[in-house]
Protein backbone atom coordinates (compact mmCIF):
# COMPACT_ATOMS: atom_id res chain seq x y z
CA UNK A 1 0.00 0.00 0.00
CA UNK A 2 1.52 3.32 -1.06
CA UNK A 3 1.87 6.05 1.53
CA UNK A 4 1.07 9.55 0.23
CA UNK A 5 3.90 12.04 0.61
CA UNK A 6 3.17 15.70 1.22
CA UNK A 7 5.64 18.42 0.25
CA UNK A 8 8.83 18.21 -1.80
CA UNK A 9 11.14 15.29 -1.24
CA UNK A 10 14.59 16.27 -0.05
CA UNK A 11 17.47 14.38 -1.60
CA UNK A 12 19.92 12.61 0.63
CA UNK A 13 23.21 14.40 0.69
CA UNK A 14 26.73 13.39 1.67
CA UNK A 15 29.17 15.41 3.71
CA UNK A 16 32.05 14.30 1.47
CA UNK A 17 31.86 13.42 -2.21
CA UNK A 18 34.73 11.52 -3.92
CA UNK A 19 35.74 11.27 -7.53
CA UNK A 20 36.14 7.88 -9.22
CA UNK A 21 39.83 8.31 -8.80
CA UNK A 22 39.40 8.70 -5.05
CA UNK A 23 40.01 12.41 -4.94
CA UNK A 24 37.66 14.51 -2.87
CA UNK A 25 35.27 16.48 -5.06
CA UNK A 26 33.36 18.19 -2.25
CA UNK A 27 33.62 18.27 1.53
CA UNK A 28 31.26 20.03 3.96
CA UNK A 29 33.20 22.53 6.09
CA UNK A 30 33.63 21.14 9.53
CA UNK A 31 33.20 23.30 12.66
CA UNK A 32 36.35 24.99 13.67
CA UNK A 33 37.82 23.32 16.73
CA UNK A 34 40.87 25.48 17.33
CA UNK A 35 40.93 29.23 17.86
CA UNK A 36 43.62 31.84 18.04
CA UNK A 37 44.22 33.82 21.20
CA UNK A 38 42.50 36.85 19.64
CA UNK A 39 39.42 34.79 18.75
CA UNK A 40 39.28 33.33 22.26
CA UNK A 41 39.42 36.83 23.72
CA UNK A 42 36.60 37.99 21.45
CA UNK A 43 34.47 34.97 22.37
CA UNK A 44 35.18 35.60 26.07
CA UNK A 45 34.18 39.24 25.81
CA UNK A 46 31.02 38.38 23.92
CA UNK A 47 30.08 35.79 26.53
CA UNK A 48 30.75 38.21 29.38
CA UNK A 49 28.66 40.91 27.70
CA UNK A 50 25.80 38.49 27.16
CA UNK A 51 26.01 37.28 30.77
CA UNK A 52 26.18 40.81 32.07
CA UNK A 53 23.14 41.79 29.99
CA UNK A 54 21.17 38.84 31.36
CA UNK A 55 22.27 39.68 34.93
CA UNK A 56 21.31 43.35 34.58
CA UNK A 57 17.91 42.39 33.18
CA UNK A 58 17.39 40.06 36.15
CA UNK A 59 18.47 42.78 38.59
CA UNK A 60 16.09 45.27 36.96
CA UNK A 61 13.23 42.78 37.29
CA UNK A 62 14.05 42.20 40.96
CA UNK A 63 14.28 45.95 41.58
CA UNK A 64 10.91 46.56 39.95
CA UNK A 65 9.34 43.80 42.04
CA UNK A 66 10.96 45.14 45.23
CA UNK A 67 9.72 48.67 44.51
CA UNK A 68 6.23 47.33 43.94
CA UNK A 69 6.32 45.49 47.28
CA UNK A 70 7.68 48.58 49.06
CA UNK A 71 4.96 50.74 47.50
CA UNK A 72 2.21 48.39 48.65
CA UNK A 73 3.68 48.23 52.15
CA UNK A 74 3.97 52.03 52.34
CA UNK A 75 0.40 52.44 51.14
CA UNK A 76 -0.81 50.08 53.83
CA UNK A 77 1.31 51.81 56.50
CA UNK A 78 0.18 55.39 55.77
CA UNK A 79 -3.12 55.17 57.71
CA UNK A 80 -1.30 53.82 60.75
CA UNK A 81 1.38 56.49 60.38
CA UNK A 82 -1.31 59.18 60.21
CA UNK A 83 -2.79 57.82 63.43
CA UNK A 84 0.60 57.90 65.13
CA UNK A 85 1.15 61.49 63.95
CA UNK A 86 -2.26 62.50 65.32
CA UNK A 87 -1.49 60.90 68.67
CA UNK A 88 1.82 62.77 68.70
CA UNK A 89 0.03 66.08 68.07
CA UNK A 90 -2.44 65.35 70.86
CA UNK A 91 0.39 64.44 73.23
CA UNK A 92 2.30 67.59 72.32
CA UNK A 93 -0.81 69.68 72.94
CA UNK A 94 -1.34 68.03 76.33
CA UNK A 95 2.28 68.71 77.24
CA UNK A 96 1.94 72.35 76.18
CA UNK A 97 -1.19 72.70 78.30
CA UNK A 98 0.55 71.19 81.32
CA UNK A 99 3.50 73.55 80.89
CA UNK A 100 1.14 76.50 80.47
CA UNK A 101 -0.72 75.62 83.67
CA UNK A 102 2.55 75.30 85.59
CA UNK A 103 3.85 78.63 84.28
CA UNK A 104 0.54 80.39 84.90
CA UNK A 105 0.32 78.99 88.43
CA UNK A 106 3.83 80.16 89.24
CA UNK A 107 3.11 83.61 87.81
CA UNK A 108 -0.09 83.95 89.84
CA UNK A 109 1.74 82.92 92.99
CA UNK A 110 4.41 85.50 92.27
CA UNK A 111 2.04 88.32 91.22
CA UNK A 112 -1.42 87.53 92.68
CA UNK A 113 -2.77 91.05 92.16
CA UNK A 114 -1.83 91.23 88.45
CA UNK A 115 -5.07 89.71 87.03
CA UNK A 116 -7.25 92.05 89.15
CA UNK A 117 -5.19 95.05 88.07
CA UNK A 118 -5.44 93.99 84.39
CA UNK A 119 -9.21 93.47 84.71
CA UNK A 120 -9.70 96.91 86.20
CA UNK A 121 -7.65 98.50 83.42
CA UNK A 122 -9.61 96.59 80.74
CA UNK A 123 -12.99 97.64 82.25
CA UNK A 124 -12.06 101.30 82.80
CA UNK A 125 -14.46 102.54 80.09
CA UNK A 126 -17.34 100.40 81.35
CA UNK A 127 -17.02 101.27 85.02
CA UNK A 128 -16.12 104.95 84.70
CA UNK A 129 -19.71 106.01 85.52
CA UNK A 130 -20.23 103.43 88.30
CA UNK A 131 -20.13 105.04 91.77
CA UNK A 132 -18.83 101.88 93.40
CA UNK A 133 -16.84 98.79 92.46
CA UNK A 134 -17.00 95.71 94.67
CA UNK A 135 -14.18 93.17 94.37
CA UNK A 136 -14.92 89.77 95.91
CA UNK A 137 -12.22 87.13 96.29
CA UNK A 138 -10.81 84.60 98.75
CA UNK A 139 -9.16 85.92 101.85
CA UNK A 140 -5.68 85.02 100.61
CA UNK A 141 -6.05 87.28 97.57
CA UNK A 142 -7.74 90.24 99.27
CA UNK A 143 -4.80 90.90 101.59
CA UNK A 144 -3.05 93.97 100.28
CA UNK A 145 -5.40 94.21 97.28
CA UNK A 146 -7.09 97.45 98.38
CA UNK A 147 -3.96 99.56 97.96
CA UNK A 148 -3.17 98.05 94.55
CA UNK A 149 -6.69 98.68 93.24
CA UNK A 150 -6.77 102.25 94.55
CA UNK A 151 -3.52 102.98 92.70
CA UNK A 152 -4.84 101.34 89.53
CA UNK A 153 -8.14 103.25 89.75
CA UNK A 154 -6.27 106.51 90.04
CA UNK A 155 -4.10 105.60 87.06
CA UNK A 156 -7.08 104.81 84.80
CA UNK A 157 -9.13 107.75 86.05
CA UNK A 158 -11.86 105.86 87.86
CA UNK A 159 -13.45 108.24 90.39
CA UNK A 160 -15.68 105.76 92.25
CA UNK A 161 -15.09 103.88 95.47
CA UNK A 162 -13.56 100.40 95.46
CA UNK A 163 -14.47 97.89 98.13
CA UNK A 164 -12.61 94.61 98.58
CA UNK A 165 -14.58 91.83 100.25
CA UNK A 166 -13.14 88.45 101.20
CA UNK A 167 -15.49 85.53 100.76
CA UNK A 168 -15.08 81.81 101.29
CA UNK A 169 -15.66 79.39 98.44
CA UNK A 170 -13.57 81.19 95.83
CA UNK A 171 -10.85 79.20 94.08
CA UNK A 172 -7.26 80.42 94.55
CA UNK A 173 -6.62 83.64 92.59
CA UNK A 174 -10.27 83.81 91.48
CA UNK A 175 -12.28 87.02 91.90
CA UNK A 176 -15.42 88.88 90.80
CA UNK A 177 -15.79 92.56 89.90
CA UNK A 178 -19.29 93.96 90.44
CA UNK A 179 -19.92 97.51 89.18
CA UNK A 180 -23.72 97.67 89.46
CA UNK A 181 -24.63 97.58 85.77
CA UNK A 182 -22.59 94.48 85.19
CA UNK A 183 -19.93 92.20 86.54
CA UNK A 184 -16.81 90.33 85.46
CA UNK A 185 -15.18 87.29 86.97
CA UNK A 186 -11.95 85.38 86.65
CA UNK A 187 -11.18 81.80 87.65
CA UNK A 188 -7.76 80.46 86.56
CA UNK A 189 -8.85 76.82 86.78
CA UNK A 190 -12.02 77.43 84.74
CA UNK A 191 -10.06 79.46 82.17
CA UNK A 192 -7.51 76.67 81.78
CA UNK A 193 -10.33 74.15 81.35
CA UNK A 194 -11.95 76.27 78.62
CA UNK A 195 -8.63 76.49 76.79
CA UNK A 196 -8.22 72.72 77.03
CA UNK A 197 -11.74 72.13 75.71
CA UNK A 198 -11.20 74.43 72.73
CA UNK A 199 -7.87 72.77 71.93
CA UNK A 200 -9.31 69.26 72.19
CA UNK A 201 -12.24 70.26 69.99
CA UNK A 202 -9.83 71.60 67.36
CA UNK A 203 -7.77 68.41 67.46
CA UNK A 204 -10.89 66.26 67.20
CA UNK A 205 -12.14 68.29 64.22
CA UNK A 206 -8.75 68.00 62.56
CA UNK A 207 -8.60 64.27 63.17
CA UNK A 208 -6.37 62.49 60.65
CA UNK A 209 -6.70 65.30 58.09
CA UNK A 210 -3.81 67.43 59.29
CA UNK A 211 -0.91 68.67 57.19
CA UNK A 212 0.64 66.09 54.82
CA UNK A 213 3.02 63.61 56.42
CA UNK A 214 5.34 64.15 53.45
CA UNK A 215 5.38 67.87 52.54
CA UNK A 216 4.99 68.33 48.79
CA UNK A 217 4.28 64.64 48.33
CA UNK A 218 1.02 65.20 46.52
CA UNK A 219 -1.18 63.84 49.28
CA UNK A 220 -4.89 64.67 49.07
CA UNK A 221 -6.02 67.94 50.59
CA UNK A 222 -7.85 67.69 53.90
CA UNK A 223 -11.63 67.42 53.81
CA UNK A 224 -13.42 70.70 54.34
CA UNK A 225 -16.87 71.31 55.76
CA UNK A 226 -19.09 74.31 55.51
CA UNK A 227 -19.43 76.17 58.85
Amino acid sequence: MAVPVSGPIEKFGFDTVFEATGEVRFATPRPKRTFTAEEVEQIRRAAEAAGEARAMASIANHQAHALEVIGRAAQQALPSLAGVAHEHRVGSAELALACGRAIAGAALDKFPEAPVRAALEALAREIEAAPRLIVTADAGLTQGLQVVLDETAQAVGYPGAIQVRPQAGFAPHAFTLDFGDGSASFDPAAAAERVAQVLHAALAAEGLHAEPLIPGGGTPAPDTQEP
